[in-house]
């Protein structure tokens, strides 16, 4: 660790906010990534004061792939040893009655701007020869789809495909590098408000999540689910007929909308 930087998107809130403490908890300055830069500067300067951690706020809508690749003449300045793969939102809702704005915005968070920080550092790790990569998704990305959820469960089901086939061509390069992704069920944050949905299962603690998150990583699981009814239900949704799995998914997810 010593100079060594973790860096975070989507940090000025819920899980971002979160990793972001754990990460100087454990010894690492800090890289912050998210658009609402007073609410980066404020989480910057409680980490500098709790932990006395160097601290880099980096203001860019990764919406945007300009702002996203623009992100790198800062990270290749520094010596980062993690990457956080953290920005994404949601939205619930019929096909036919969500915003198609919305949507392809979402696509370019979830997926695009994912895929170029993905690209990038594993790029960036791969000639330093270590690193950890890890992309948030969801429990949703490992489910055949999302009824009512459409775009996010086909966005973050991009994200879990991705991961794994970056995780084995590193493994076969003999790369020291982690590449993995955490596919969380319900957890309580913002998430909820932006995408318009009140969860029908109780929801773990952002806290929680990505502690348990760190500590996974560190062991080295690619696929991190951290909690065992969500676990349960991934492994339901193997062995169950896929027309039933995508059935009791869309009653779910309508619970979520009162649909």
């Amino acid at each position: 660790m010593g100079n060594s930087y973790a860096v975070i998107t989507g940090a000025s809130s819920g899980l971002g906010k979160c990793f972001a403490e754990i990460m100087a908890e454990h010894g690492y300055n800090l890289v912050l990534i998210a658009r609402r830069e007073e609410e980066l500067k404020k989480l910057a300067a409680n980490m500098e004061h709790r932990y006395g951690c160097s601290t880099v706020v980096v203001r860019a809508d990764l919406g945007d792939m300009k702002q996203v690749q623009q992100c790198f003449a800062v990270l290749n300045r520094l010596d980062v040893e993690i990457f956080i793969n953290n920005a994404g939102f949601g939205e619930a809702g019929r096909f036919t009655e969500t915003s198609l704005e919305k949507e392809l915005s979402m696509i370019d968070v979830n997926i695009k701007a994912m895929h170029i920080f993905a690209k990038m550092m594993t790029k960036y790790f791969a000639k330093r020869g270590r690193g950890y990569l890890l992309n948030v998704a969801s429990s949703a990305g490992l489910f055949p789809a999302g009824p009512f959820m459409a775009t996010y469960y086909a966005s973050k089901a991009y994200v879990v495909s991705l991961t794994k086939a970056i995780a084995e061509e590193v493994r076969q390069a003999g790369i020291n590098l982690y590449v993995g992704c955490l596919c969380p069920g319900p957890v309580d944050t913002e998430f909820n408000k932006v995408a318009n949905v009140d969860f029908a299962l109780k929801g773990i603690t952002p806290q929680y999540c990505t502690q348990y998150a760190y500590q996974e990583m560190m062991k080295g699981t690619m696929v991190i689910v951290p909690t065992l009814r969500m676990k349960a239900a991934v492994l339901a949704s193997k062995v169950l007929p896929e027309s039933l799995v995508l059935r009791i998914t869309a009653m779910q997810q309508k619970r979520k909308k009162g649909l």
